[in-house]
């Protein structure tokens, strides 16, 4: 299976009882940051990106938020070039994972084009490109588009740069939000028609059904843990994917999950306790629920889910969250080696995940501590991880074809792609471009 570390950039200075006064959204002041600690917690966040890519993690992950104490990325595109020039340098094999930028809220969906072409050429094709919708409070609140139109932005914005990637003369496009007299980026990614996709998502029907249809990657960016939620969301994926006729290849799901390793599981509860406890209360124990969902933006079908899911999750109880049952939940896996490689495999093997995403930079934790979690991780539970669905033989589709070149892979952007379909995406349709990353 592969394995990629997945990092988010919150500020890892709050002060005590940040949860009780403020938000970590939208509202979330600035003046109780110290810029010399905010050039810290940036500079911390590459340097242990790159400490997870050398020490052989198969990947990096980053993602955005905007305008957000907990994950200052409001361009990931900015930190993902940064790993990806070095690891070019150092001759790193690692895929580069933009989880990604959020394409229901913006309004230049061909920036985000080129820059995820650019970053495919930089990497030299080992960009994996992911389309999320963007988050309620993000798109509704800070952006002020109006919730209803969140999702139908996003599948136009989606067509329109799948085509701009593939399509080998300039065209015009005359969509219900974005208009273009001519459709002609520079460059093109490297991986034609285009990179793997992954789509980030909640799980809800109407969201799996349209990734399975279109054969790209699931991504459950978790914060509930697999035990809490895993029946719920991953058997209705399989599920469903059985339905449409499609393979249970493990790779067609990428899960995250936040995990801290140490020596012992006692010296790993002294070490990490309240830097877990500090992430969950003031990164997304201080989001508003009115935020996450502004009426209008969640489908019918992603509704009536919540509603059957009853509220057993975590979230609503982060504000509060004790280590104890952050740990007890599987919120977070936390021990020692043999405790955390085992709990991930059973899980792991449960639901058919082939792609693990692995937290393992959580709120206030230093530097120092976050890479010795890395390399821990990456010595002595990464081995127990690798070979877990290599006897059953499946391909990962969903991967970027530059890994295991050794080196950046020769630009075949100028060769003539199959062209995508011009109109709109209808959400039912499967546009006229390879899928799922295969060529």
């Amino acid at each position: 299976m592969k394995v990629s570390l997945f990092e988010q950039v919150p500020y890892r200075h709050m002060p005590a009882g940040f949860e009780d006064h403020y938000t970590s959204v939208v509202t979330a002041p600035y003046d109780i940051v110290e810029p010399r600690l905010m050039q810290e917690s940036l500079v911390s966040a590459y340097a242990e990106l790159l400490h997870g890519a050398r020490a052989g993690l198969d990947g990096i992950c980053v993602t955005e938020h905007s305008q957000s104490s907990y994950d200052v990325s409001p361009n990931p595109t900015l930190l993902a070039s940064a790993v990806a020039c070095a690891a070019q340098a150092e001759n790193l094999d690692v895929a580069i994972a933009v989880l990604g930028r959020s394409l229901g809220k913006t309004r230049e969906p061909l920036k985000i084009a080129e820059e995820y072409a650019l970053l495919d050429c930089i990497s030299g094709g080992r960009l994996i490109a992911g389309f999320p919708v963007g988050l309620s409070y993000d798109a509704n609140l800070n952006a002020a588009l109006p919730a209803i139109e969140t999702r139908e932005r996003y599948r136009e914005h989606r067509e329109l740069i799948l085509r701009a990637w593939s399509e080998p003369r300039p065209f015009p496009w005359n969509g219900r939000f974005e208009k273009y007299g001519q459709v002609n980026i520079w460059p093109r990614p490297i991986q034609q028609p285009h990179p793997p996709i992954w789509i980030p998502g909640t799980g809800s029907a109407g969201t799996l059904r349209d990734i399975l249809e279109r054969d790209y990657a699931f991504v459950y960016l978790s914060w509930d843990g697999p035990k809490l939620v895993g029946r719920q969301i991953f058997d209705r994926y399989w599920q469903l994917a059985a339905e449409l006729g499609r393979d249970q290849n493990p790779y067609r799901l990428a899960f995250l999950q936040v995990v801290a390793v140490s020596e012992t599981d006692e010296r790993a509860e002294r070490e990490y306790a309240d830097h877990l406890q500090a992430h969950y209360r003031s990164g997304l124990g201080a989001v508003p629920a009115t935020a996450m969902a502004v009426p209008g933006y969640a489908e019918p079908a992603a509704i009536e889910g919540m509603l059957r899911s009853g509220g057993h999750g975590m979230l609503a109880r982060m504000k509060t969250a004790t280590y104890r049952e952050i740990v007890d939940s599987q919120v977070a896996i936390v021990g020692s080696p043999a405790t955390v490689a085992d709990q991930i495999e059973a899980f792991v093997r449960e639901f058919r995940i082939g792609n693990l995403l692995v937290m393992l930079q959580n709120g206030s934790m230093p530097r120092d501590l976050t890479e010795k979690n890395i390399s821990l991780f990456a010595a002595d539970v990464l081995p127990r991880l690798r070979p877990i669905w290599d006897a059953e033989g499946w391909e990962n589709h969903w991967w970027p074809r530059g890994q295991g070149t050794g080196g950046a892979v020769p630009n075949t952007a100028g060769a003539a792609p199959k062209s995508a379909d011009a109109r709109p995406e209808a959400p039912d349709a499967v546009p006229d471009v390879a899928v799922g990353g295969r060529a």
